[in-house]
């Protein structure tokens, strides 16, 4: 199997009813705005999805049905939790759900050292033949995935990229002047992506692309065609709706945005609960305002 690592991945939302059920038709909807706007993957089950209150019959659910709407576009399943075996399993079931590729959290609710944290990466690479991208994010989830760590990861073949979520810009570099194009590079944080991108990532797996889905791939493509101060116009506009997503909040405020939209509503599983008060008006201000001036985007050329 194989997945070509490159161009936007939306890490998806789990669209919820007010009765607290899987709402697949919001779900439906919202997915095929990123397809009709050109995503060239779809990242299931990660932290803006809420994978963590999922049972694992939602998840079967949701992967076959985004399976079934993307067609030929690449479904990738995440998989962050607790015990090696439990995440083998969880590689196991995706393939037999139909995925094409895994999103690899370090073991989570544990700091593991370097030698364990390799040897979790190891143990599930090892178990299947999926490709596996390897989400960096020593921040949120305090295990740093370091360059010794992937030097050791080459011999493991399906593990192929990196979602570089370590919030420093020179670690593109850092990984292109080590390991040249052994590892594709994607951009974890959407406040980075386009500088990320002008060093040389390969991707970028954005939140806010679910409510702006059309800006996103516009950002993406133009940078990769050498029209950079066209990106830049756009970027300049997105980034106060782009720092929606470096938030502990960020699933409250991403779906909100989604709801403005009409891709999406602003359902959250407890123990999460949706924005109330002055919190709910302030990043409401911002993501109004974000709509209000939301360019003319000029590049469908690009974006057909």
């Amino acid at each position: 199997m194989s997945i070509s690592w490159k161009g936007i991945f939306p890490a998806f939302t789990t669209k919820f009813t007010a009765n607290d059920t899987l709402d697949l038709a919001l779900f439906e909807k919202g997915l095929q705005s990123q397809l009709d706007a050109g995503v060239d993957g779809i990242v299931l089950g990660g932290s803006l999805g809420e994978a963590s209150t999922l049972t694992t019959d939602e998840k079967e659910t949701l992967v076959k049905l985004a399976i079934e709407i993307a067609g030929p576009v690449p479904v990738v399943l995440n998989i962050a939790e607790g015990a090696t075996k439990e995440a083998i399993k969880q590689a196991a079931l995706g393939k037999s759900w139909g995925v094409k590729g895994l999103m690899l959290l370090p073991p989570m609710r544990y700091k593991s050292d370097d030698r364990e944290t390799l040897t979790f990466f190891k143990s599930v690479a090892q178990s299947t033949d999926l490709p596996i991208m390897i989400y960096n994010n020593p921040v949120d989830y305090k295990v740093d995935v370091t360059l010794d760590i992937f030097e050791q990861l080459q011999e493991c073949d399906n593990i192929q990229a990196v979602k570089e979520s370590t919030r420093d810009v020179s670690n593109v570099t850092r990984l292109i002047n080590r390991f040249g194009d052994r590892y594709k590079i994607l951009c974890g944080v959407d406040t980075l992506a386009m500088e990320e991108l002008l060093m040389g990532a390969d991707g970028w797996v954005g939140g806010l692309v679910t409510a702006f889905p059309r800006e996103t791939v516009a950002v993406y493509r133009l940078i990769k065609a050498g029209m950079i101060e066209e990106a830049r116009a756009i970027y300049r506009w997105f980034l106060p709706l782009l720092e929606l997503d470096i938030h502990p909040k960020l699933v409250q405020y991403i779906k909100l945005a989604e709801a403005q939209v009409g891709l999406g509503s602003e359902y959250v599983r407890a123990p999460r609960l949706t924005l109330v008060g002055e919190e709910r008006e302030r990043v409401l201000r911002i993501i109004k305002e974000g709509i209000a001036s939301r360019p003319d985007l000029k590049v469908d050329q690009l974006i057909s």
